[in-house]
């Protein structure tokens, strides 16, 4: 029994490793390290307890002042998010035959660039905490918003690495981001611009493209899409203006898509739910389907009833 299973696997051994010689880019090896994804989701952790300190704490450390704490978990961030920096420099095209001290040079001026933007993250997370507050009645408090809301945390996650995509960190920035959106069904890629008093409503199924432009208080509820309009020229994109801009004081209700680089929603629009929209919208407008239907069939006597009409005021709902 034991020898033919041994024989079974050391043929599947030979098979792979002769697949393995194919070229395929998934065989790819590297001279230099991949980052690592669960030490990237550290990282996250380090700095959701640098910007909540009252709400995210890290039990091993015993410390009695502010300034002690602080400096703790700066110094485990720090070196942590050093390695990691130096490892996805590798990717840069102007870094691939780099020196190590030329790597950990650059590594080290990215990396507390970043760690300064941090204040600049607190003030705009504390904006977006009073508009999830402000704007949603089954929110009883501001502790329930932080520890429970996954639109609180996937803003969070965009926030860090929109800093560190600015910077022109590689994949770092994707990879937080993604782990958000496994977390929280939230996909907004970093390189999305997004103002103060972002509030994300429920969350669930909504994607936010790498060059969206997110103006101030603007509200957007599940399964929204800010898209491209179209991605048929694959690489040839790269770089391009291809999703749309929102301007301040704009809600999107649920479902609706709006695509394109050369979309732009005015202010104070609202766009009502599972609209698709691929022109510009003006300021103000508030922009509806038309014309719904909806059938009644009724089982007892297999009859169907229709009923149509216009929209009107009453269909701009309010989750």
């Amino acid at each position: 029994m034991a020898h033919r299973f041994e024989e079974k696997i050391n043929k599947l051994v030979d098979m792979y490793l002769e697949d393995y010689s194919g070229g395929k880019d998934i065989d790819k090896v590297v001279t230099f390290d991949h980052p690592d994804q669960e030490k990237i989701v550290e990282i996250l952790k380090k700095l959701q307890r640098i910007v909540f300190p009252g709400y995210f704490k890290n039990r091993t450390f015993k410390v009695y002042t502010v300034r002690n704490d602080i400096s703790m978990q700066l110094e485990d961030t720090i070196f942590h998010l050093l390695r990691q920096i130096e490892i996805v420099l590798r990717y840069h095209k102007d870094y691939v035959e780099a020196d190590e001290f030329t790597i950990a040079q650059r590594a080290e001026e990215l990396a507390f660039a970043f760690l300064e933007k941090i204040p600049k993250v607190r003030e705009y997370i504390e904006t977006d905490l009073q508009a999830a507050f402000d704007g949603d009645p089954a929110a009883f408090e501001k502790d329930e918003i932080v520890f429970s809301y996954p639109g609180m945390y996937a803003i969070f996650v965009n926030r860090i690495a929109h800093e560190l995509y600015t910077l022109g960190v590689p994949l770092i920035p994707r990879i937080m981001t993604e782990h958000a959106h496994s977390v929280t069904g939230i996909d907004i890629n970093p390189g999305a611009t997004i103002g103060k008093y972002f509030f994300i409503d429920h969350g669930t199924g909504i994607v936010v493209g790498e060059t969206t432009t997110i103006g101030d208080h603007v509200k957007i509820y599940q399964g929204v899409t800010l898209g491209a309009l179209s991605t048929r020229g694959g690489r040839a994109l790269n770089s391009k203006k291809r999703h749309p801009t929102i301007g301040d004081n704009v809600t999107i209700y649920s479902g609706a898509s709006i695509l394109g680089g050369e979309t732009v929603i005015g202010e104070n629009a609202v766009i009502g739910g599972n609209c698709f929209i691929t022109k510009s919208v003006p300021a103000g407008a508030r922009v509806s389907i038309r014309n719904q239907e909806l059938v009644y069939k009724y089982d007892k006597d297999h009859s169907e009833k229709s009923v149509s009409f216009d929209q009107d005021e009453s269909w701009f709902y309010t989750i």
